[in-house]
């Protein structure tokens, strides 16, 4: 297949004769997260993803009847040709999986590809196997061309924001969470795991844990900060089934789940009349693309998104250079024919 023409030779070290005996899957995959957790830092967030990529691969396993020591070069090409095809039909025939694509998108089986990686260099490390059976990235990788992604422009965004009721308790709620996405740019597991504690309404500050466990401080505006005290002072603060320290609860007073969190942008981008998928990153996306706008320095951006990388932030630049481009050959009189006075 043309997507695996990256697959070279496998290196001496990951031959099967330097592999381990068997070892349960499931067992180790448990250990794993536990590993991840306690010596890692790593999120539970991100603990969940890496349990699911695997849960996958367990599937891949029993699907042809192989062991983890089956692993190598041309068992992994099998694996991922597997993750392309069939991985999704294969799932429903042993769930409720509703999804009409057999096989999982570049995107996704890169991650899947990492995870495996990852794990295999912790069977390493414990001594279940001599050494990594699933050969380095400069050996074994991918190319994924990077999608552009997508933002609302200004008024849209106005739109979205303005859609709740004030008049209303949930209404309240609702505005302060959607200020906050995008006011701050923060990701979804960052506004899930707010608690009170982490803001500061005063400086206009917040305390977010990030990816890899990594702590950095967001700001906001002073719109953003009248829903925010509004929601606290008028509806959270009277809340007397409060049991917990989250910034947002549900009508139970525990925190407020990951799923209601998206369908409250899902229900606002309804009311607000607004194209369908837009969910809680468009939000993170258009306070990037806006700020870029803005003329703020890419560095800044990527401070304030957490992003570990520049080249991560960097596609917010091509984001802007793509709009206008856009305009311009929209609008600018000398493109198209038949302008002239």
């Amino acid at each position: 297949m043309v997507l695996y023409s990256m697959l070279f030779e496998c290196p001496k070290s990951c031959s099967s004769g330097g592999l381990s005996k068997l070892v349960d899957t499931e067992s180790y995959i448990t250990k794993y997260a536990s590993y991840l957790k306690s010596q890692k830092m790593v999120s539970e967030n991100t603990i969940r993803v890496y349990q699911e990529d695997l849960q996958t691969f367990e599937t891949f396993l029993e699907s042809y009847h192989y062991s983890e020591d089956s692993m190598n070069l041309q068992t992994t090409r099998e694996y991922l040709v597997w993750l392309a095809s069939s991985a999704k039909k294969t799932a429903r025939m042993h769930s409720r999986h509703n999804g009409n694509r057999e096989g999982y998108q570049r995107t996704s089986i890169v991650r899947k590809l990492s995870a495996l990686r990852s794990y295999f260099e912790y069977l390493v490390f414990i001594g279940k196997f001599d050494s990594n059976p699933i050969p380095q990235a400069k050996t074994l990788s991918m190319k994924v061309d990077k999608s552009i992604p997508i933002f609302m422009s200004k008024s849209e965004m106005f739109r979205l924001l303005n859609a709740p009721n004030l008049n209303t308790f949930q209404g309240k709620r609702d505005k302060a969470i959607l200020e906050l996405l995008y006011g701050c740019g923060i990701r979804l597991s960052e506004l899930h795991d707010l608690d009170l504690k982490h803001l500061n309404l005063t400086r206009k500050e917040i305390r977010v844990l990030g990816k890899g466990s990594k702590e950095r401080i967001v700001l906001f505006g002073s719109n953003s900060q009248m829903a925010i005290e509004d929601y606290i002072h008028n509806v959270r603060g009277q809340d007397v089934k409060a049991s917990c320290d989250a910034l947002l609860l549900n009508r139970f007073g525990d925190r407020l789940s990951r799923r209601s969190i998206q369908l409250v942008v899902k229900k606002y981008a309804k009311i607000a009349g607004l194209r369908e998928g837009i969910h809680t990153h468009t939000l993170r996306h258009s306070f990037a693309t806006h700020m870029l706008e803005g003329n703020a320095d890419l560095r800044v951006i990527q401070e304030l998104l957490g992003h570990s990388s520049p080249t991560t932030t960097e596609i917010y630049a091509h984001v802007t250079k793509n709009e206008a481009r856009k305009s311009y050959m929209s609008y600018h009189p000398r493109v198209t024919k038949g302008k002239d006075e």
